[in-house]
């Protein structure tokens, strides 16, 4: 088994349905968090919006479980910190080569030569005694990818040159997301994170097409607030906070 971070556990498994859900469980039933759950394959793996996550063995499957590690309002910046720490983990085992080749798209994904190789999908969960259980999920597509097209498509690290074990990865995810997770401080220390986010971000200052849960929206990609909202520069001037959304890169306009 995988050695993670003092004041951290880990537990594996051949199969399971979902590792957040997992988690989740677990949680409910009375951890007192601060636990990995990976497993070599998912029955039933999701991404964001309930989409369906491939979940070949080989490929990494891991989630974290935390009992109130901020405030309620917080915690949905955790995405960016786990998105932070998978871009290191990353270099840390694939060597320093891969850095030009790597970017964190908004709001969770990670991608090597603009095709998705990873997700994270952050849950969360009230538990009894007012306290609040967040999961942080990541998928990694180590050997195998699902077949999905568009400016993104997916791939898997080996089809674009990086042999990686899952389990490799999963240790240098664990350290650094350890470290990641002390200096975001439970949330006080987001501004450092989201330095580091918009450092390795793709697309900002890029005309871009939001699509939202009831309509889309035309803009340019201009920032990430103090809360990781998109901040998307509006046609007609000003700006629009989105706090939840699925982004496409357009062409820019010829000058």
């Amino acid at each position: 088994m995988t050695v993670v971070p003092p004041g951290y556990r880990h537990e594996t498994f051949p199969v399971l349905s979902s590792t957040n859900d997992a988690v989740l469980e677990r949680l409910a039933a009375g951890d007192a968090g601060n636990l990995w759950i990976t497993a070599e394959r998912q029955s039933a793996g999701r991404g964001r919006r309930g989409n369906v996550w491939s979940s070949d063995a080989g490929n990494l499957f891991a989630s974290l479980g935390l009992v109130d590690p901020a405030p309620a309002d917080k915690a949905a910046t955790l995405s960016f910190v786990a998105a932070v720490a998978l871009h290191q983990a990353l270099v840390n085992v694939c060597g320093p080569g891969i850095v030009d080749r790597l970017a964190l798209k908004w709001p969770n994904d990670v991608l090597l030569d603009r095709h998705k190789i990873a997700g994270i999908l952050i849950e969360g969960q009230a538990l009894p005694a007012r306290a609040f259980a967040v999961v942080t999920g990541v998928g990694v597509n180590c050997e195998h990818h699902p077949g999905v097209p568009g400016p993104f498509p997916s791939a898997s690290l080996a089809g674009l040159g990086y042999r990686v074990r899952a389990d490799e990865l999963f240790g240098a995810l664990s350290a650094a997301l350890a470290d990641e997770i002390a200096l975001w401080n439970g949330g006080a220390g987001f501004a450092s994170v989201r330095a580091a986010w918009l450092s390795r971000a793709t697309g900002i200052g890029d005309p871009v097409t939001v699509r939202l849960p009831d309509a889309v929206q035309d803009g340019v990609f201009r920032d990430i607030d103090e809360e990781g909202r998109l901040v998307l520069g509006l046609p007609g001037g000003g700006t629009t906070l989105i706090t939840a959304g699925e982004i496409f890169f357009r062409q820019r306009a010829e000058t």
